[in-house]
């Protein structure tokens, strides 16, 4: 199986991208990486005998690779046009995610929040000397009562 997903992954490669890059990965699935358009595909035995599972997800920057945006089971007795189909149609969801490149959305001038007041005064409320005296409280005790005073 594995040596003809690496060849059907070949040819799929050629109908997708023209540039392109096809190597196994550690689970003996086939990636198809496109640096091109930032997007990559792998195909994976899937559970049935005839079957492919297909993903599709974004390359980063530094050339990492982000995790499975879309997947889909595939037959692989479809044929390269069938399974190029399916493929392009992932690689449109992982494109309409979320985090497309765009414009940033802009914020309203209501939406902005106002500075926070100077602070004056102390900068250690009360509550907080009560506790490092409670501290201290605890350790005197059990330093008087370790060297046997109490």
């Amino acid at each position: 199986m594995s040596g003809q997903l690496k060849e059907i992954a070949t040819e799929l490669a050629e109908v997708l991208w023209r540039e392109h890059t096809v190597y196994r990965d550690r689970a003996g699935g086939v990636v198809i990486r496109g640096e091109h358009v930032q997007r990559w595909i792998s195909l994976a035995p899937s559970a049935g005998r005839d079957e492919v599972l297909l993903r599709a997800g974004r390359i980063l920057e530094g050339g990492t690779t982000a995790p499975a945006r879309s997947e889909a089971v595939a037959g692989l007795s479809a044929g390269t046009g069938e399974l190029a189909a399916v493929c392009r149609r992932l690689l449109a969801e992982t494109a309409a995610g979320p985090t497309a490149a765009g414009p940033a959305p802009r914020r309203s001038r209501s939406s902005k929040r106002r500075p926070r007041p100077a602070r004056r005064g102390r900068h250690t409320s009360p509550a907080s000397w009560l506790v490092v005296v409670g501290v201290v409280a605890v350790l005197g005790l059990y330093m008087a009562r370790a060297t046997g005073r109490i």
